[in-house]
């Protein structure tokens, strides 16, 4: 079942707000890292790359969960969780959006990194103060 956002909650991750994702380890626990984001109006975003473990973690249970945080009132939050897909297609240029939208250029792209798009596909929606 897919969980809708309200536009409210959704412009929490379209604005400069920064996020924390996690995913699984093997042992079930969890592993958090604080992540850009953004939103496409169906998915929350994230951007990885290649030698993570992220996409390690992910290739082996696709559940995920990312938490967004209003810079300006901490108290404003959002948490969705769901499955997540990776994508290589377009994930060059979706870092670069992402490094323009928090720190106003392009990102610094290790030479024969492969980036990856991370599409959660929201299931459970929890929000506060939004």
């Amino acid at each position: 079942m897919v969980a809708k956002l309200t536009a409210a909650q959704a412009q929490l991750f379209l604005d400069a707000n920064y996020a924390v994702a996690t995913t699984l380890r093997r042992d079930g626990s969890p592993h958090q890292t604080a992540v850009w984001v953004d939103w496409d109006g169906e998915h929350v975003l994230f951007n990885t790359a290649e030698g993570r473990k992220k996409p390690e973690h992910l290739r082996r249970d696709p559940r995920a969960s990312v938490f967004v945080f209003d810079g300006g009132d901490p108290y404003r939050w959002v948490s969705v969780s769901g499955p997540a897909e990776l994508e290589a297609e377009g994930a060059e240029e979706h870092i670069h959006k992402l490094s323009r939208k928090y720190r106003g250029r392009d990102y610094n792209l290790p030479e024969g990194q492969q980036r990856l798009i991370v599409r959660v596909t929201p299931e459970r929606v929890t929000a506060y103060g939004v």
